[in-house]
């Protein structure tokens, strides 16, 4: 097999093929990770992207670039049944990314925290039918096209501080849990840990949760850039909450708000050595299998 300087050689196509035919069973989720926060996930048949951030447009924007190429572009998606965007940051919500799934995708629906919503329809022209608020504190139950049922349930997001746009329920930066064949998800997006947090994710008995390790400080934060919990914070987390698997997200997005996952491993290793874990290499296909696939 061919090498270049990012690794095996994985092309587009190869890469969305395997999203495409991936079906496993009942009890297990393959999960792709592309880097910074961006996901993709699948069930027997459902796709679903979290926070795909596969465009330059921050480069040609802002000039601020990435830490290595995106391994997809955004003409390369064509296999999208949900897309979840965790706030309005352009390493989340991708302007470019997002109209190119819209028009190539059009079974696929939106979710977004609704300060989103102008974003999403004003410059990703996608309809306002195929947007969907994401209200926290409740489940919403969703379907494929091919009827495979996957339920969402946003949860409030602390970048760095817990806020709303409009009601209660409007947040303005929110994490998913997702259940998907059998498999229960949760994508933190960009939180710090607030009270709370441990708890009601405890009581959601997570399989899987993909938790930002990133951190901040104060010269980042004169800088601009909001932060997160870092990668001590994430391994009490996760031991806290009692999430069965931990995966680190938000580590090599850029080079001036990066973090070593082997960190992450460490302080777990040391602290919670109990604690299962797994660090992913880019385009990496990792299938979770559950203790209910056995049953």
């Amino acid at each position: 097999m061919a090498l270049d300087h990012n690794g095996p050689a994985r092309t587009p196509d190869s890469l969305i093929d395997e999203i495409r035919s991936s079906a496993p069973p009942n009890g297990c989720s393959a999960i792709w990770f592309f880097g910074q926060a961006s996901v993709a996930l699948k069930g027997r048949e459902t796709v679903i992207h979290v926070d795909p951030f596969y465009s330059d447009y921050l480069e040609r924007q802002q000039g601020v670039k990435r830490w290595y190429p995106s391994l997809l572009k955004p003409e390369d998606i064509t296999a999208a049944d949900l897309v979840l965007i965790t706030h309005e940051h352009e390493d989340h919500l991708d302007p470019w990314t997002l109209s190119a799934i819209a028009a190539q995708c059009p079974q696929a629906v939106f979710m977004a925290p609704a300060v989103c919503r102008p974003i999403l329809e004003s410059e990703c022209g996608i309809p306002a039918e195929r947007i969907v608020d994401a209200l926290t504190g409740e489940w919403i139950e969703l379907q494929s096209a091919g009827g495979e049922g996957v339920r969402i349930k946003p949860v409030p997001a602390a970048h760095e501080a817990l806020r709303t746009t409009g009601s209660e329920r409007e947040h303005r930066y929110v994490g998913y849990l997702i259940e998907l064949n059998g498999v229960k998800l949760y994508h933190a997006g960009d939180t710090t840990v607030y009270p709370g947090l441990a708890d009601l994710l405890r009581e959601e008995q997570i399989d899987v949760g993909l938790l930002p390790i990133n951190g901040r400080d104060y010269f980042r934060g004169e800088r601009g850039l909001i932060g997160n919990m870092n990668y001590r914070e994430a391994a009490e987390l996760a031991s806290a909450a009692q999430i069965e698997t931990v995966i680190p997200l938000h580590y090599d997005g850029f080079a001036g708000n990066s973090e070593k996952p082997g960190y992450f491993v460490q302080e777990l290793y040391e602290r919670t050595p109990w604690q299962k874990c797994h660090v992913m290499a880019r385009a990496e296909r990792y299938v979770y299998v559950s203790p209910r696939a056995f049953v």
